[in-house]
């Protein structure tokens, strides 16, 4: 499987989030202490909002632990939302374009879990897809032809609904084939401004997500933290596993839940799949 981070905030330096936490991504990459595999290292990824409207991505096949360039990048940018994934292949090839996040004009997604059986709903799904989006696939992932369907049925409009639907016909096109869980995932998407995550599976035991808890209360509690320092009240990360162990800075997000990250709000919502609503003729 893989982990990732999803921040948004006060803008920070990527190395703040990369490198500095006891038990940051780079470290998770090596020694992840909840991931279904301990070494994340068939590549990484790092998505970020600067000064134009369309984020921007650095992809790379070298383990994270491993790349200097990711080392160098991560001790210069900074940005005030920024995405960051490692991956453990789940069967698909290591190259660029299979690396998160994925992005479409200013979205970007990413998402740690599997779709099992891809190969027998992998038809079902690209034959789903909007014609005009299709051309975009790059690489051969379940996760990149999830995020191309769930952009089919509207996540632009409604990120909560598309996603909703989308799980709905993976689930479906799975038990059509003999697949008995089709679904495994925590997702994470943005369109720069708000935040959405999802943790679901099909058989109802699904990989680990963690939000940040209220970061005023944090620094009154860690007064000579380094980084609770440098972050603003609306702060907030959503995460694979937890950065660090300060007590009561994680909270573990609900099985079948959906977060939103809006500024400094925050919102847990029930997620349930939908099927999608199909117009009368």
């Amino acid at each position: 499987m893989c982990r990732w981070l999803a921040y948004s905030g006060s803008p920070v330096r990527l190395d703040d989030l990369l490198y500095k936490p006891v038990n940051s991504l780079v470290m998770q990459s090596k020694h992840s202490r909840m991931g279904v595999e301990t070494t994340n290292g068939d590549g990484f990824g790092v998505g970020w909002y600067g000064t134009e409207p369309t984020p921007g991505v650095f992809h790379c096949t070298e383990p994270a632990w491993h790349d200097r360039n990711l080392r160098e990048l991560a001790a210069q940018a900074s940005a005030g939302r920024v995405f960051a994934h490692i991956r453990a292949t789940t069967g698909t090839a290591i190259q660029q374009t299979n690396c998160h996040p994925f992005r479409h004009g200013k979205w970007l997604w990413m998402h740690n879990g599997v779709l099992a059986d891809f190969p027998k709903v992998k038809r079902d799904m690209a034959m789903a897809v909007d014609p005009s989006l299709y051309p975009e696939i790059e690489g051969s992932t379940d996760s990149e032809m999830f995020f191309y369907l769930a952009l089919t049925f509207g996540l632009e409009r409604d990120p909560r609904a598309a996603v909703a639907e989308a799980v709905a016909f993976i689930e479906d096109a799975g038990r059509r084939r003999g697949v008995e869980h089709p679904v495994q995932m925590t997702v994470a998407t943005t369109d720069g401004e708000t935040t959405w995550a999802f943790r679901y599976s099909t058989e109802g035991d699904s990989r680990s997500l963690f939000v940040s808890s209220d970061v005023a209360t944090l620094q009154a509690q860690y007064p000579e933290h380094e980084l609770l320092g440098k972050l603003s009240e609306d702060s907030r990360l959503v995460v694979s596993e937890p950065l660090g162990d300060l007590h009561g800075a994680w909270q573990a997000v609900p099985d079948a839940t959906c977060v939103v990250v809006h500024g400094a709000e925050q919102e847990l919502y029930p997620f349930v799949p939908a099927a999608p609503i199909v117009a009368a003729a």
